[in-house]
């Protein structure tokens, strides 16, 4: 799994459906995914088309909130239409959908580069009805949440790119006496009606021992991002992250990472001590936690079940962060569907650490950062553009 597909909540009673457009050059997959849709009640089909040029040459008449595009596909493929789909329609959420192969989630991460919300790994045929079935569920979960968020605003997503200038609300004041308005997000949706405010945590004194990340959907955009800003200052400390991806997926974004950041990034590898200035990603479909062994920190993976159904979580990550450095831990909550990340943040928060999360203008789905703030775990909620600077200036010796 991807993303937190199992807790996306169901369009409310009575509202519009999200349209949807299909393009896959596979007629067979066109008639899967539109009965799906179509079965769910909350989702019209509004166009069905066999490769890019037909689907971005309709998508001003079809007026879709969402498009499943497929990436590879004849005459035009995926990567080639999807900037033209973006530029006639602006703000349609753009799902792409790619094979679980290596070459399958580097077309998928360049898709993400070029606008696309969100990716789905097809499933793997070898595996039958089980995989299909998890194809299913996570398919409609994005395709709710990424489709509801694209009609409700009706503009063009933030820019993420690092040269972006961000547009997004004034940030949260990061003060013991601020308060901001908390949605009450829970694990079962994003992006809800408000709540109770939540009072800000105080950010710890103690200088920066570790960055911990965790992020799920929009999460490679939002990382590239973050890495470009905070690159060249993070050379004293270790950081380790976790962004929902299958196994394929994880060493092709530490490549991605280890570019914008111009730091070594891989997948932590089991056992592995953890050094000041490399990125350790944790790897698809293993937890990774930290550990202390004879006065070192180690990276200790393992299969153990889903945590907010998801392996590897952030929870568990955040949990040993939160143990082995208490004060010294700086922890950052970014755009994903669902409240992976959310109890761990607390922990952090609850141990004299410092959590910083994404605000909802910049992310793509207001979950995980939204359940943190909800949480009360953090000590600032700001924009995708404001958060590389203020870690900068916590990791550097800055104090709030």
């Amino acid at each position: 799994m991807t993303a937190n597909a199992a807790s996306a909540p169901p369009t409310s009673a009575g509202a519009a459906p999200i349209k949807v457009m299909i393009v896959d050059d596979s007629v067979f997959i066109r008639g899967l995914l539109s009965n799906w849709l179509s079965e769910s009640g909350e989702f019209q089909v509004v166009a069905s088309h066999a490769n890019g040029r037909r689907a971005a040459d309709d998508v001003q008449r079809a007026q879709p909130d969402l498009v499943i595009l497929d990436l590879e596909m004849p005459q035009m493929d995926g990567l080639t239409a999807l900037p033209l789909i973006l530029e006639r329609k602006a703000g349609t959420a753009v799902l792409v959908a790619s094979a679980l192969t290596r070459r399958g989630a580097e077309v998928s991460l360049r898709a993400l580069t070029l606008g696309a919300a969100d990716y789905i790994p097809k499933p793997d045929a070898a595996r039958g009805v089980a995989a299909a079935d998890e194809f299913r569920s996570e398919l409609l979960a994005k395709a709710r949440s990424l489709g509801a968020r694209a009609r409700r605003r009706g503009i063009p997503r933030p820019p993420i790119g690092p040269a972006a200038v961000s547009t997004a609300a004034p940030a949260a004041v990061a003060s013991t006496t601020a308060f901001a308005p908390a949605p009450a997000v829970v694990a079962s949706g994003p992006e809800s009606a408000p709540a109770t405010p939540r009072r800000m945590r105080p950010f710890s004194m103690m200088p920066v021992g570790i960055l911990a990340i965790g992020s799920s959907t929009g999460g490679p955009q939002a990382l590239t991002r973050l890495f470009a800003d905070v690159g060249p200052y993070i050379g004293s400390i270790p950081v380790v992250l976790v962004q929902h991806m299958p196994a394929t997926f994880t060493p092709i974004l530490a490549e991605h990472i280890a570019r914008a950041s111009g730091r070594p990034c891989a997948e932590g590898r089991d056992g592995e001590a953890i050094r000041p200035g490399q990125i350790y990603v944790a790897p698809g479909g293993l937890h990774m936690k930290l550990v202390k062994e004879n006065g070192q920190v180690l990276i200790r993976l393992n299969e153990e079940p889903p945590v907010n159904f998801c392996r590897p979580a952030v929870d568990p990550l955040f949990d040993s962060v939160a143990a082995l450095y208490g004060t010294a831990a700086l922890g950052v909550v970014l755009t994903g569907m669902g409240a992976d990340g959310a109890k761990g943040a607390v922990r952090i928060a609850d141990s004299g650490g410092s959590i910083l999360a994404q605000d909802e203008e910049s992310s793509v789905v207001w979950g995980m950062p939204g359940a943190t703030f909800a949480a009360g775990a953090c000590a600032a909620v700001l924009p995708i553009a404001d958060i590389g600077r203020r870690v900068t200036r916590l990791v550097t010796g800055g104090r709030e």
